[in-house]
């Protein structure tokens, strides 16, 4: 039986999240796990409110667990997941200055096996859910993931550069992590 690996992609706004888990899921014949947060922004607007971001956690679980399910169902041997529960304190802490007790709890108990962290070195794209088009926001918001990184045992994996150094430097680092090449 194979046993899936997990890699979370995270990082500030507008550093290439979403593409990088498409790209990556393409080249390894893989699934990747959607924001839940684009699509309940989308519908529901951009006036959010400290509950809200309760209810785009969960969201967000329940999308991982679907694609967890459907990875281990298609007998896939990896699973890219754009946004965990880190991103989701880092939003709460950023913007409410405190964060909901169940995604604390989340944080601690949902386990990965590598995460990506994408870097604020590309243009900001402006879009109609984006926040924070100042560079000293992005780089403060990428402080806060790399000091997250740093303080927790998974491993990890800064990503810089252009889309497709982006690519290379998280191909690479998945094919060195597991010892594979393309699946």
């Amino acid at each position: 039986m194979t046993v899936l690996k997990k890699i979370v992609v995270i990082g500030p706004e507008s550093t290439g999240k979403s593409t990088l888990c498409e790209q990556l899921a393409g080249y390894f014949k893989t699934y990747w796990c959607r924001e839940y947060a684009r699509a309940y922004l989308l519908q529901h607007g951009t006036n959010y409110t400290f509950e809200d971001l309760l209810t785009i956690a969960k969201g967000q679980a329940e999308l991982e667990e679907k694609a967890i399910a459907t990875a281990i169902a298609g007998k896939k041997e990896i699973l890219f997941i754009d946004t965990d529960m880190y991103v989701m304190k880092v939003w709460c802490e950023f913007v409410f200055d405190k964060c909901h007790t169940w995604i604390l709890d989340q944080v601690v108990s949902r386990q990965y096996d590598h995460y990506l962290l994408c870097n604020t070195d590309l243009p900001w794209v402006k879009d109609e859910l984006r926040e924070y088009p100042d560079l000293i926001s992005r780089q403060k918001l990428y402080n806060i993931y790399k000091d997250i990184m740093i303080n927790q045992h998974t491993p990890w994996t800064d990503i810089s550069g252009n889309y497709q150094e982006r690519f290379e430097k998280a191909r690479v680092a998945v094919e060195e992590l597991f010892g594979i090449g393309s699946l």
